[in-house]
């Protein structure tokens, strides 16, 4: 093997580390950010359950998790899988980007930008896909801050998204991303009105009520034995919570037969007469009753959503866009018609949109502009 044969394995080598090492840094980020606490305080990574700093060589990507067994070394608690699941992910990844656009030290400058770029994108997919599905958000961070960092990479990097100059390739990101946020928020605002509500009916009387254990936290309605927090329910001022109270009480009346209708911020009742009256929550500090009929409000999808398939025409393009949506659908029914023939169904039920944005997103950088390049010449035939 000549000198340079070793140079290229090396460097191949280097890439998946790499990609590992900052797999690594977005576990800290999966935990970290949902949770409301610093990714850089404190600067060293710490076991969930007993808070032990982990020094660096027991940090090393994926080897530290296998040599471990998968256990803290202080405490000896468990850690989980998705730690070394989301380093090796990553590392994967990073390699394949790297193939797909770069493979060689000779051509560096001109394929580093762009791989660059496709790192950081890929990075913000794998982020958001693992907080996406353990707590059902997407952060503003992740949203928000990779549109910017895809208005940026596409300016510097015009080819990412097609183009040639530094300004077309702004436009075309700002364009491309336009048109993810306003054609998913179609699909969102038109799933709400065919599906955005879920009638529920209980052969007997069943009681609920909305409690706030703490005035620092939304409150949450309870309804025969299920929770429900405040986000869920009303994402939105037109939101509605429709109760059939055989029996209502708040801190202020009581009634019998009437119904309640919940909005993100006051409470309307409406009696047997029709008769509506209306009340601040704010005010409100005891709501509780029976009742054998409920109308929940309820998502399509969720906003974050949205703001996710902005971020990717912000970094690949209006084509990724279209490419994405259709890709994601089709990646949803087809884990969902499986799990449902294995017996997983609730297993795949619980499975947000978010991750298989991100997989139409990867299957774009991968196989989109070659896919879209072959249907269109066969339109030509």
């Amino acid at each position: 093997m000549t000198r340079y044969q070793l140079l290229v394995a090396l460097l191949h080598f280097i890439v998946f580390f790499l990609g590992a090492g900052i797999g690594s840094f977005l576990n800290v980020v999966i935990y970290r950010l949902p949770r409301g606490l610093s990714v850089n305080e404190p600067r060293r990574s710490f076991c969930p359950s007993c808070k032990y700093q982990i020094p660096w060589w027991r940090n090393i990507p994926v080897l530290s998790w296998l040599t471990l067994r998968g256990k803290c070394a202080n405490c000896g608690a468990p850690i989980s899988a998705r730690y070394v699941g989301v380093e090796v992910l990553t590392g994967l990844l990073f390699y394949a980007v790297f193939r797909q656009f770069g493979g060689d030290w000779a051509l560096a400058a001109q394929w580093g930008p762009q791989v660059l770029c496709l790192w950081v994108f890929t990075a913000l997919l794998v982020a958001g896909t693992f907080i996406d599905i353990e707590h059902f958000i997407l952060p503003h961070s992740i949203t928000l801050g990779g549109t910017l960092a895809g208005l940026v990479c596409a300016t510097f990097v015009p080819e990412l998204v097609g183009q040639v100059t530094h300004l077309r390739g702004f436009l075309f990101s700002l364009g491309s991303a336009a048109l993810g946020l306003g054609s998913l928020w179609l699909v969102v605002e038109l799933g709400k009105l065919a599906f955005g509500r879920k009638k529920y009916r209980f052969d007997k009387q069943e009681a609920w009520s909305v409690t706030q254990p703490d005035d620092t936290l939304p409150p949450v309605v309870t309804l025969a034995g299920e929770t429900y927090s405040w986000e869920d329910l009303f994402m939105r001022a037109s939101d509605r919570l429709v109760i059939s109270c055989a029996r209502l009480k708040t801190n202020q009346s009581e009634w019998n037969n009437v119904t309640a209708e919940l909005w993100m911020e006051k409470l309307k009742v409406r009696g047997p007469d029709g008769k509506m009256e209306e009340y601040n929550l704010e005010g409100v500090t005891l709501l509780e009753g029976t009742t054998n009929e409920v109308v929940i409000p309820r998502e399509a999808m969720g906003f974050g959503d949205v703001l996710f398939l902005m971020m990717i025409g912000s970094f690949c393009g209006w084509q990724a866009v279209l490419f994405t949506i259709l890709a994601a659908s089709v990646l949803g029914t087809l884990v969902s018609g499986g799990t449902r023939l294995v017996g997983l169904a609730a297993w795949g039920g619980k499975l947000p949109f978010g991750p298989y944005l991100a997989a139409g997103a990867m299957l774009w950088v991968f196989y989109g502009p070659a896919a879209v390049a072959w249907y269109t010449s066969r339109l030509h035939l």
